[in-house]
């Protein structure tokens, strides 16, 4: 009876311990996502194949979804047969992939599409722009670069940190920020305009009390005279007599 009851008990506590594991954790993060998807965004492309340096088809260029082992050139293919294989372009100095390869093992709803070369292709990591142009009305979430309206992200890397759980808290941190800065702004714009009310009033009871009248051309003038020089009478007309 010892012995079945400890059982049960061991029964009990197995569920409990895996709900309390896996409650949102790092893990449930990156179950979001393939696997293949933040080493394929980590990994640097268009550099030379050291096992196929002497071939001029040594560009890495591709990647395999089910190694997982780095940038490949099209002769190291020839060990990955039958494994899922994409291939990476360029444009303008970043890393693309088309449309039609990624959207079968991943879903890029969300991230805008670019034709480039008669193609749709998604760009792998961001792009920062250093403004918007003017009159853009849609920017991604994550890096600010203009987006036609009906999209959310730039680039793959984008989406996922867009999407993830630590870059909403991040965006709830800096419109918290902002809020306090606007309050802040507004409490000492309404000292100002108090003070400046308080100024006027003090102007006001001021303005009736009598003010000193401005100098007038004759208070000029009298206050500018000097006393004359005295004269005496003339002599000849006073008489002597003895």
């Amino acid at each position: 009876m010892a012995i079945e009851n400890q059982e049960t008990t061991v029964r009990e506590i197995k569920p409990k311990n895996r709900r309390i594991m896996g409650a949102g954790g790092p893990e449930d993060e990156d179950n979001r996502w393939p696997p293949w998807l933040k080493p394929l965004l980590r990994e640097h492309f268009f550099v030379q194949c050291q096992l196929h340096a002497d071939s001029h088809k040594s560009e890495c260029n591709m990647y395999c979804l089910d190694c997982m082992d780095g940038a490949l050139c099209s002769l190291c293919l020839a060990h990955h047969k039958d494994h899922r294989a994409i291939q990476i372009r360029r444009s303008s100095y970043h890393d693309v992939i088309r449309v039609s390869e990624i959207q079968k093992v991943l879903d890029i709803s969300g991230v805008q599409t670019y034709v480039i070369n008669s193609a749709k292709v998604v760009f792998l990591n961001e792009r920062p722009q250093p403004r918007p142009g003017k009159g853009v009305t849609n920017t991604c979430e994550v890096c600010d670069r203009s987006l036609v309206d009906s999209f959310r992200f730039c680039s793959l890397g984008c989406k996922i940190a867009g999407t993830s759980k630590g870059f909403q808290k991040k965006k709830h941190r800096l419109a918290m920020a902002s809020d306090s800065e606007d309050s802040y702004s507004s409490s000492i714009h309404g000292k100002v305009k108090n003070n400046n009310k308080e100024n006027n009033n003090s102007n006001k009871m001021q303005s009736f009390s009598p003010s000193t009248p401005p100098p007038t051309s004759a208070n000029y003038r009298s206050a500018k005279r000097r006393k004359g020089i005295p004269h005496r009478a003339p002599m000849g007309g006073l008489i002597i007599e003895y």
